[in-house]
C-alpha cells in the first residue's frame, strides 16, 4: 500500500509518503481499497505529537476515516464482502490507499455518491450527527448555532440541522466562506453579528462549538433556557472559565465529545446511528458535502498547510489515484 506516515513528532519535516505492506484484516475486520482520503485537524495534532492514535491503531499512519471498496474480509465478517462500497471511521491508518477497519465501523455508500464525495463524509458527518443529535437531541424547529461552520464538521452540522428542520445560524470568520451554507438555507453571520441574529430567533437551543474556549462565554450569553452546548473542537484554545451561575440560571447543559478514542461498541453505535439517519439523506441527494480542495497524496504536506489556513469551505482530500 501507499501511505502518508509520520517519522516522529514535529512539523512537515516528519511527514513521509511510503510504500508499506498491505494490512491484514483480523477476524472482524475488512481491508478497504481507497482512492481518496480525508484530511482532518486531528492529523495535524498527531503530527505535532499532541494526539496519538489509540491502542490497536497504526501509530505512525494518520487518518481517521475511510471510503472505498472492500478488497478482503476477515473470517468472521458477515456484513460485508469483496466489492462492497463502504465508508466509516478508524482510529488511525486512514491516509493510505489500503485501510484496515472493523466491520461495525462501516456503512454502505449510496449508489449515487461518487468516490470523492464519499471520502468527504465519514468523520465530518458522523461527528456532527453524534454531537448535534445524539449528544444534544436537536429537534425540529429548534435553533442551532454552529461556530466554525465553514470547516468540514461545521458544514456537515449545518447541512444536517437544516435537513432535520432546525433553524441554523452558521458563524464564519472569513468573507465568502459561508456562501454555500447561505444558499442551503442557513443564516450566515460573522462572530460579532451572531448574538444579534440569535436574539431575533429567541436564542440558541443547541450550540456546536468547533473553535474552542474563547467562545464559551459568548455561547452561554446567546443560549436559550435549557439550551445545550457541545464542544467538538478546540483549535483556538482548550482552557477557559465558565460561569456556573450562567449554567444554572439557564438550566443549561455543557457536553464534550471525542469520537476517535471511544471503545469499539460506542464508536459502532455512532456509525450505525449515522447509517440510519444520515445515509438515507445522502442517497436522496440531500445534505451533500462540499469539497474545498483535493491534493495528490504525495503532496500531503501541502494539504496539512492548507488545512490550517483560514477561509476554507468544506473538506480537504488526498488523491491516491
Amino acid at each position: 500500500m501507499r501511505a502518508v506516515t509520520f517519522n516522529g513528532a514535529g512539523g512537515n519535516e516528519v511527514v513521509r509518503f511510503e510504500e508499506r505492506p498491505d494490512p491484514v484484516p483480523g477476524d472482524h475486520e475488512v481491508l478497504v481499497a481507497a482512492r481518496f482520503a480525508g484530511v482532518n485537524w486531528a492529523d495535524v495534532a498527531q503530527r505535532l505529537g499532541n494526539y496519538p492514535a489509540p491502542p490497536g491503531s497504526p501509530a505512525d499512519i494518520p487518518g481517521l476515516e475511510v471510503a472505498g471498496v472492500v478488497q478482503a474480509a476477515g473470517p468472521q465478517v458477515r456484513a460485508w464482502r469483496a466489492g462492497d462500497r463502504v465508508f466509516g471511521v478508524v482510529g488511525g491508518g486512514g491516509l493510505a490507499d489500503r485501510v484496515r477497519v472493523h466491520e461495525r465501523h462501516l456503512a454502505a455508500v449510496p449508489a449515487g455518491l461518487g468516490e470523492d464525495l464519499a471520502a468527504a463524509v465519514p468523520e465530518a458527518y458522523i461527528t456532527a450527527h453524534d454531537a448535534a443529535f445524539t449528544r444534544c437531541g436537536l429537534e425540529l424547529g429548534e435553533v442551532l448555532l454552529v461556530n466554525g461552520a465553514n470547516g468540514a464538521v461545521g458544514s456537515a452540522a449545518v447541512q444536517l440541522g437544516l435537513a432535520a428542520g432546525a433553524r441554523v445560524v452558521a458563524s464564519v470568520r472569513s468573507a465568502g466562506a459561508g456562501d454555500a451554507l447561505a444558499r442551503a438555507g442557513a443564516v450566515v453571520a460573522s462572530p460579532d453579528k451572531v448574538a444579534e441574529q440569535l436574539a431575533a430567533l429567541g436564542g440558541a437551543d443547541v450550540v456546536v462549538e468547533l473553535i474552542g474556549a474563547q467562545n464559551l462565554q459568548a455561547d452561554f450569553r446567546v443560549l436559550a433556557v435549557k439550551g445545550r452546548i457541545v464542544v467538538v473542537g478546540t483549535p483556538a484554545g482548550s482552557d477557559g472559565a465558565i460561569s456556573l451561575r450562567a449554567l444554572m440560571g439557564k438550566r443549561a447543559s455543557l457536553y464534550g465529545t471525542m469520537l476517535r478514542a471511544r471503545p469499539l461498541e460506542e464508536k459502532a453505535a455512532a456509525v450505525q446511528a449515522f447509517a440510519r439517519s444520515v445515509v438515507p439523506l445522502l442517497a436522496a441527494g440531500r445534505a451533500l458535502p462540499k469539497i474545498d480542495r483535493v491534493f495528490p497524496a504525495a503532496e500531503a504536506t501541502a494539504a496539512f498547510d492548507y488545512l490550517v489556513q483560514p477561509g476554507k469551505s468544506g473538506k480537504v482530500l488526498l488523491d491516491f489515484g
